[in-house]
């Protein structure tokens, strides 16, 4: 019996890799849209020229003018001199000293000849492989196996996002209905990925997705009752200035916010899940009602660092908006009417609508299927 699992836990895994390989090399719409005639390089930044920048306090505006020499691509060794506009932006300025590597964008003619050079940024993806390949080996040696399954259904989760969740979005695809769709089917990978397909695996899936479900369900009435729209997103209006303005963000936005909360929701389904596996193993004949008893203490135990953890993590993003009002003296009556604090409270406390309901959502799943050969 342990072999046979085994057996159709390796074809599942093999399944996922081959749907993870084509994923990957998928192509999109969009991808069409990315200039053929522009090379993308590491670049070492030679010298800087920072002459005609003005400052206005501690905003920065004007020309830098930037010699940087190629590192790699087809016009390795080359140097070129290039422009770096500043616009008085602090959250999308950067300036360049000598010394830094960065992502140069060079464009080329018909010929092949380059005709100018732009320093987009600074290069950090040598790093961030660098910071993820850490995370992978970490991962596959405290989990062995089961962290290798974790690492490659973390994989899969980023590329559905990239190259199905988003593109449909893009194209006017309801948002609440494919998000609905991609959670789900993420869910299913990743909880029997985990957990194998067994009853534990069940009772998760099912325990998650009514989850799931509840919070989008009250999303979609209190984002109404709220009068909040999806403009309070980041780089919301950019989208719409791209030739996008038929997308309807408040629909984003309700489908953001249980999509945000489904992670936390597996994590608390599959903890009530294994838990319960192991009390019907220890006790082959406990009851529906002792099952389910079992299942929601457990759930009770959890829950509460899990709805802190949603806490923290969007008041962690908005952190710097919640020092301006204290700072102004703004009032917490005020604070708390502001629609983009609105906004994070309606994601923090319907995510936890999900994760309160999702533990005796699990429990009542498994007290019959983990028993069910007792009845």
């Amino acid at each position: 019996m342990s072999g046979l699992l085994k057996n159709r836990e390796f074809i599942l895994v093999a399944v996922f890799a081959v749907l993870t390989a084509i994923l990957y090399f998928i192509p999109t719409e969009f991808d069409q849209r990315v200039a053929d005639n522009a090379e993308r390089c590491r670049a070492e930044v030679l010298s800087v020229d920072n002459s005609d920048i003005d400052q206005f306090g501690i905003v920065k505006t004007g020309p830098q003018s930037v010699t940087m020499k190629v590192l790699d691509g087809k016009f390795k060794g080359k140097i070129f001199t290039g422009t770096n506009e500043l616009l008085g932006q602090m959250d999308k300025d950067k300036l360049f000293v000598s010394g830094d590597e960065a992502l140069a964008v060079i464009t080329y003619d018909e010929q092949g000849k380059p005709m100018f050079a732009v320093p987009q940024d600074h290069y950090r993806i040598d790093l961030e492989l660098t910071i993820l390949g850490l995370f992978s080996f970490l991962l596959i040696v405290f989990g062995g196996w089961t962290g290798a399954k974790a690492l490659f259904s973390f994989v899969f989760t980023a590329l559905v996002l990239w190259k199905l969740l988003v593109p449909a979005l893009l194209e006017g695809v309801d948002p609440v209905w494919i998000t609905m769709a991609v959670v789900a089917g993420l869910c299913a990978v990743i909880i029997f990925m985990v957990a194998g397909l067994n009853r534990k695996g069940v009772v998760a899936f099912s325990g998650a997705f009514l989850g799931v479900l509840t919070s989008c369900l009250l999303a979609i009435y209190f984002t109404g009752k709220l009068h909040l729209h999806g403009a309070v997103m980041p780089f919301a209006e950019t989208l719409l200035y791209s030739g996008f303005g038929h997308l309807d963000l408040t629909r984003i936005y309700i489908a953001a916010v249980f999509l945000a909360c489904s992670g936390a929701v597996m994590d608390l389904a599959m903890d009530v899940a294994a838990s319960m596996d192991e009390v019907v193993r220890a006790n082959p004949e406990i009851t529906h009602m002792q099952a389910l008893g079992s299942g929601i203490r457990v759930g009770r135990a959890v829950v509460g660092t899990m709805t802190t953890t949603l806490l923290l993590a969007y008041s962690g993003g908005f952190i710097t908006l919640l020092m301006a009002f204290m700072a102004q003296g703004v009032p917490l009556m005020n604070t708390f009417n502001f629609v983009y604090v609105s906004a994070e409270i309606l994601k923090t406390l319907v995510g936890s609508f999900g994760l309160v309901t999702v533990a005796p959502f699990t429990a009542l799943a498994g007290a019959f299927v983990f028993i069910r050969k007792n009845n």
